[in-house]
């Protein structure tokens, strides 16, 4: 008898945790008024935006995680550290702050004063200037490197130039670039950006071969995956570098690839970027800070540490499609650079689905419900 008065508790105690939906119902609701009855759709219609606003936020959650900065633990928490903090302050924006702009100042102006000439004067020898160009690009990368201290370890065969090739990298930020173009001069498929990098972008960069195009226009797309067909052809082209995330990730996850790299017929060789987070988090995010601010963060921190590995080049398989392909390559960044796969696109980062798209999934969701209630 105890022992059937134990079970009976226990299984009181179950039902009492297992989620009721008739709480989840509106009030009023049809399902509430008829118990015993079948449900029919409009029950489940009701339902569904509750299911689905859970399942969204629950979504959003895993999603924004791959768009975030993780603050770094404060240890200057008390009296013994709080001055010594201090005194890193006063040094990195009283001695290294100015010691780097004057580095990047330095740069700047012997990058000038030789790239105008070349550019102009050179226009008839077109493989002299571009070889002179790829050098001088190569040059000044090293400078804006060199104005974060940056501490940049490259593991793996140097990239050469050669036809039928495309680089594909995970992005963190914009400086993921730079710190490739130091090594190789790259020419980068990227997103146009307004202002001064804009301006760098339509003028010195588009000398290496970098191609631009916009998110917010449809034609940029065959446009790009024509230029895209064209350099890869080409023996004397710059290496071609692509970021298939399409967005900064904050070097924790890789999201989705998109799949044109890895149908243009070619090589694809894969590069894994990891920062080390011990003296800044080189992540940009793009809709709260600007490039100049972003530079700025690390131009007045202690050093950007970063891994770089060159991996091996890899081909589609027979049977393989271009999205499993991506995947592929996904993985093998991924697992070299300890980054987490999410199965998520990165341009959600930039447009949500609509409204009407969200009621009609929800719609969609209540028949299938309701189909699987019945055939039980």
């Amino acid at each position: 008898m105890t022992t059937t008065g134990t079970l009976k508790s226990s299984s009181s105690e179950l039902d009492l945790d297992r989620p009721n939906i008739e709480d989840y119902l509106p009030t009023g609701s049809s399902i509430q008024q008829e118990p015993h009855g079948k449900l029919r759709l409009h029950d489940l219609l009701d339902i569904s935006p509750t299911l689905s606003e859970a399942a969204g936020a629950i979504v959003d959650d895993s999603f924004t995680r791959c768009f975030k900065s993780n603050p770094p633990e404060p240890w200057n928490w008390n009296v013994y550290l709080f001055p010594l903090w201090c005194c890193g302050v006063v040094f990195r924006y009283l001695i290294l702050f100015p010691a780097r702009i004057l580095v990047l100042t330095i740069g700047w102006i012997i990058f000038l004063s030789s790239f105008i000439p070349v550019h102009l004067l050179l226009k008839g020898q077109d493989k002299l200037r571009r070889n002179i160009e790829r050098s001088l690009v190569e040059m000044m990368c090293s400078f804006f490197v060199a104005s974060w201290t940056g501490v940049v370890k490259y593991h793996g065969p140097r990239p050469s130039r050669r036809p039928k090739q495309v680089f594909v990298a995970n992005h963190t930020s914009m400086i993921d670039f730079i710190i490739l173009e130091q090594m190789t001069a790259f020419a980068v498929i990227m997103q146009k950006h307004p202002g001064w990098v804009g301006l760098l972008q339509s003028t010195i960069l588009e000398s290496v071969g970098c191609i631009w195009f916009n998110r917010t226009e449809a034609k940029d797309r065959e446009i790009v995956a024509r230029k895209l067909r064209e350099h890869v052809q080409g023996a004397d082209n710059n290496p071609l570098l692509i970021f298939p995330e399409g967005t900064c990730v904050n070097n924790h996850y890789t999201v989705m690839f998109k799949k044109g790299a890895f149908e243009l017929g070619c090589t694809v060789c894969p590069v894994a970027i990891k920062y080390n987070k011990i003296f800044v988090d080189a992540f940009w995010n793009s809709r709260k800070q600007s490039f100049t601010k972003h530079l700025l963060q690390l131009m007045t921190s202690w050093a950007v540490v970063c891994d770089v590995w060159y991996l091996e080049p890899q081909n589609l398989k027979p049977g393989e499609t271009p999205i499993e392909f991506a995947e592929r390559v996904r993985d093998i960044i991924s697992h070299r650079a300890g980054l987490k796969k999410v199965p998520w696109d990165g341009y959600l980062k930039y447009s949500r689905p609509s409204p009407k798209h969200r009621e009609r999934k929800q719609q969609n969701f209540a028949e299938s419900m309701l189909r699987r209630l019945e055939e039980k």
